[in-house]
């Protein structure tokens, strides 16, 4: 039997930026890295395309194991049909986790003896038995109070639709027909059956599976329409021995999504930190995110990234062209005829001058901090925003001029701000910080900035 693991790898696209900018330097610069899903090992990611009331989920999670233990259990507004339901594409969720990722970029300082210019120059550089899905697609166990509303196939799944009266009849009919899930469900699905949302319940068709060539499962994507705003990630915290973190980009026509019943809190940004950090920008920003974990007291969402898909500044991934915004859901652009996403002719409405902006939202969640689904509000504010941090590499040269002398004297101050703001970032010690940013300068500490680090260093 396969094994595999649902995970989104690593987009390998590097994308240099040529640069001018003030002396304020808001944004630009040579993007370096960047802080993307690999990061975390147990991360599920979640495309939402909302406009109005009408709603595109794409769904990938982290499951580890056999594909015949594979089970997923989404409560949902509304009873849903094939047509509403497909599969996608990992690329397309790459692809939004690359371009909205949190980013390292570097400067470098330009010569203070030249010819002053207001405009500085930064140049490029490398940086459990498939179901008969024929027959009736609606039937009930009476004795469970448990009502099968549609059954049907879609690439390597089987998909119901089920409604409940209980949890405990839910629970046993999950059981009973071959889905694995783990104990516990029974009180994290009452609150769903309160709420007379239906469950989209999917597994693997072993034999389509198979037949498919695929290493592994595909994400899953549904359409619905319902004034309800939110995103049911109760049951992934029945079998949670940790935390666990949840990647959501939502995609609207407006502007910028909040959780309305959570505070929406922008991730520490614009921060200058030390140059050795381009070596180790995955475990700063882990440790940078864990701190503000912490200092949040656990229960807050994140916001990692917020702009307009049409541009970005400094690019980690190219923006997503229409054909792949429309794979990812976005069902209001021109030509809507030419995607095969589960999109009713009803959604497409909104005229051609619609943009996209993405908000992308990092939720480190458990059952005793995070105890509610997420509920989401969608505003006109299109104020940009990224998660970003800067390395600012000094000049090097020979510096004989008034310019450069005071040039000298203001880099033991801003080394030393360095290591400080890292250190209150990443809860790091400071000075096995300052003890690393001495290396960093490796062979160039025979240089007149290098020897002022040294002096630096020993205190």
């Amino acid at each position: 039997m396969k094994r595999f693991r649902i995970i989104i790898p690593l987009l390998l696209a590097l994308v240099a930026v040529l640069c001018f900018a003030p002396a304020a330097w808001a944004f630009c610069g040579f993007y370096v890295a960047k802080a993307d899903a690999k990061l975390y090992n147990q991360a599920s990611q979640v495309v939402i395309a909302r406009d109005g009331d009408r709603t595109v989920l794409t769904m990938a999670n982290d499951f580890q194991g056999e594909v015949k233990d594979f089970a997923m259990v989404v409560p949902v507004p509304t009873v849903l049909q094939k047509e509403q339901v497909r599969v996608a594409q990992p690329k397309i969720i790459e692809r939004l986790d690359a371009f909205s990722a949190p980013r390292l970029v570097e400067y470098f300082d330009p010569d203070p003896c030249a010819p002053e210019r207001r405009d500085r120059l930064y140049q490029e550089a490398p940086a459990p038995a498939a179901s008969n899905t024929g027959g009736r697609t609606r039937g009930s166990d009476e004795s469970l109070g448990v009502t099968v509303e549609a059954r049907f196939n879609v690439g390597e799944y089987d998909i119901v639709i089920l409604s409940a009266k209980e949890s405990g009849g839910l629970e046993t009919w999950l059981n009973r027909n071959g889905y694995k899930i783990p104990r516990g469900a029974k009180q994290l699905l009452k609150p769903y059956i309160r709420s007379a949302m239906k469950f989209f319940v999917a597994k693997v068709n072993l034999d389509k599976f198979e037949e498919s060539g695929y290493q592994f499962l595909r994400p899953l994507q549904i359409s619905y329409q319902s004034p309800k705003f939110m995103l049911p990630i109760r049951l992934g915290m029945i079998n949670a021995t940790k935390e666990q973190d949840l990647l959501v980009y939502i995609l609207s026509p407006e502007g910028q999504a909040e959780i309305t019943n959570y505070r929406t809190v922008k991730i520490p940004s614009d921060a200058n930190i030390p140059v050795f950090v381009k070596d180790e920008f995955s475990d700063f920003y882990k440790s940078m995110f864990q701190t503000s974990y912490i200092k949040e007291d656990r229960k807050v969402a994140f916001l990692e990234y917020a702009w307009d898909m049409g541009s970005c500044d400094p690019c980690s991934a190219d923006p997503l062209s229409q054909e792949e915004l429309k794979q990812a859901g976005v069902f209001w652009l021109d030509d809507n005829s030419a995607s095969d996403a589960p999109i009713p002719p009803s959604f497409r409405r909104r005229p051609p001058t619609s943009s996209v902006f993405i908000t992308r939202l990092h939720i480190r969640y458990t059952r005793d901090k995070f105890p509610e689904d997420p509920m989401f509000h969608q505003t006109s504010n299109q104020e940009s925003f990224q998660g970003r941090y800067i390395l600012q590499h000094p000049f090097t040269g020979e510096l004989n001029c008034q310019s450069g002398r005071e040039y000298k004297r203001s880099l033991p101050k801003r080394f030393e701000q360095e290591a400080q703001t890292l250190a209150k970032l990443t809860n790091w010690n400071i000075q096995n910080i300052r003890k690393k940013m001495q290396l960093s300068v490796g062979n160039l500490t025979d240089s007149w900035w290098g020897n002022f680090l040294s002096w630096l260093l020993r205190f």
